[in-house]
């Protein structure tokens, strides 16, 4: 009984560990003098910085839409801009592209980092009277009054990501972050939580409204 409460208390607290992320800001950066952007209704392309197209393209479509949430008109980028012109750090083209389509910004993210970090919670035992007897203050009281919580390690997952924003209209890098966030689930839900924290940070930094 003792080995399945044990067990129990340990899936517990891994369980209520991974299904929690969170997302802080480490660090964010508004160019001086930058005009509030004014993407409303219009089109901003979502751009995910990965060589490994899978994660990409789900990334971007993720990124994409929380841009639309946001008010404007998100554009997963491998949908605005070939594959092979990316390949090839084709600019000029690129920029055609864009200025085509009228696109008046890009929110660009990039994965910097990936880290584990593991913590150790020890055992803890709360004694009570001794075992002198059965009844009266003796074993009965002892049972219930020692209990032993096993120790456990837990170990989280930290992911550092890079998130920019470019103003096409002002042709300048408007706003720079880097963040972390602990014990991502799958891509939806992460950039999904990546980018609303991103909003408020913007809105305290007066670039949205």
């Amino acid at each position: 009984m003792l080995r399945i409460m044990r067990t129990a208390l340990v899936v517990s607290a891994v369980v209520a560990a991974l299904a929690c992320a969170s997302t802080t800001f480490v660090s964010t950066w508004k160019a001086p003098g930058a005009e509030p952007l004014n993407f409303k209704g219009k089109k901003v392309v979502a751009l995910i910085m990965s060589k490994d197209g899978g994660i990409r393209y789900g990334a971007e479509d993720a990124l994409a839409r929380e841009i639309t949430a946001q008010g404007a008109v998100g554009l997963a980028g491998y949908t605005a801009i070939p594959v092979e012109m990316l390949q090839d750090k084709d600019k000029d083209a690129v920029k055609a592209i864009l200025e085509r389509e009228h696109v008046v910004g890009v929110v660009v993210m990039r994965v910097v980092g990936k880290d584990r970090q593991i913590t150790y919670s020890p055992g803890t035992y709360w004694g009570g009277p001794a075992y002198g007897s059965f009844w009266g203050p003796g074993y009965w009281g002892a049972g219930w009054g020692a209990v032993y919580s096993p120790g456990y390690l837990q170990e989280d997952t930290i992911v550092s990501v890079e998130t920019l924003i470019f103003s096409l209209q002002q042709d300048k890098l408007v706003w720079a972050a880097m963040s972390k966030t602990t014990n991502p689930s799958n891509v939806g839900p992460f950039i999904k939580e990546l980018v609303g924290a991103a909003a408020k940070e913007l809105k305290y930094a007066g670039l949205i409204k």
